[in-house]
């Protein structure tokens, strides 16, 4: 694996990542990809069956919020610039492209203003809290640059989660309460994912900055923490009688994957790894046939 001091490609070398794990990572597909599966997964998981109208407005929208944060991190460059430290493969490769996917992420603006009225009030309204806070977060992130005062990876983590719950417990007002811990190990172990890939890129080299305290402890018991979601996850699964126990499983099952992809990171490409890390929690693909029963 590549540290923080060694050589990285031109600009003109990105981009041409020859394999499809590479690719959905490189086009910010990963993160809308996984926000989907799990959207419908916690749906179906508490027999509920969204619209097709709701799961590709949790993909559209996912998938603009990552190719835009990714262009806002890379807007300071230049075409003929080297790779900076704090940056990785998927800012260069947005820039490089950034033409086309300005271009996208108008077309997907439209499309999503055309499915929002097809989406029920009650997930619209928190849907609004919820955007009102990433913009806050956005905000302060790219234009105050005072991303060291925040756990960004803790903040993504609950961001992540909270969207992903909100088209279930909107239809199942209900269901809140008794899926309040589903939410936070799943907002858990979407901050580890994040803290992860955040280790492997910098692997021990910050150039000059300093994480958040928070985020330097977590780093710092990583497998621990990861040993003790996987083993909760399996615990609620166990003896959680209810219909939606495949969620803890699935949360557990990606969290072990995680911690062996830590294991063996040098020996996995840095693109290939940062991709794995967002594939290890497609972990509900698995459970499908048990949420026919």
């Amino acid at each position: 694996m590549a540290t923080a001091t060694s050589t990285k490609p031109s600009l003109k070398a990105l981009g041409r990542q020859s394999g499809p794990l590479e690719r959905w990572h490189l086009l910010s597909l990963d993160a809308p990809t996984i926000a989907t599966l799990w959207t419908w997964f916690i749906a179906s998981a508490n027999h509920i069956q969204l619209p097709f109208s709701s799961t590709l407005s949790m993909a559209i929208t996912v998938w603009m919020l990552y190719a835009a944060d990714r262009l806002m991190d890379s807007r300071l460059l230049s075409s003929d610039q080297t790779l900076d430290l704090d940056l990785e493969a998927r800012h260069y490769f947005h820039y490089r492209h950034r033409s086309a996917f300005l271009v996208t992420i108008v077309g997907a603006a439209i499309v999503l203003a055309a499915l929002l009225p097809h989406l029920e009030t009650e997930a619209l309204r928190l849907y609004l809290i919820l955007g009102s806070l990433v913009i806050g977060y956005f905000i302060v992130i790219h234009a105050t640059r005072s991303a060291h005062r925040f756990p960004k990876e803790i903040a993504v983590g609950i961001f992540f989660a909270a969207a992903v719950f909100i088209p279930t417990i909107a239809r199942r007002p209900d269901l809140r309460l008794p899926l309040l811990p589903f939410a936070l190990l799943f907002a858990v172990l979407c901050s580890l994912n994040c803290l992860f890939i955040y280790t492997w890129e910098h692997d021990g080299f910050f150039n000059g900055s300093t994480p958040h305290r928070i985020t330097s402890w977590a780093i710092r018991n990583l497998p621990t923490l990861t040993v003790l979601l996987t083993l909760a996850g399996a615990a609620v699964a166990l003896f959680d009688q209810r219909a939606s126990w495949p969620i803890p499983y699935a949360i557990a099952l990606s969290a072990a994957l995680l911690l062996l992809l830590h294991n063996h990171r040098l020996a996995i490409a840095p693109v290939t790894l940062r991709a794995a890390a967002d594939l290890a929690l497609t972990t509900p693909l698995l459970l499908v046939l048990f949420l026919r029963q």
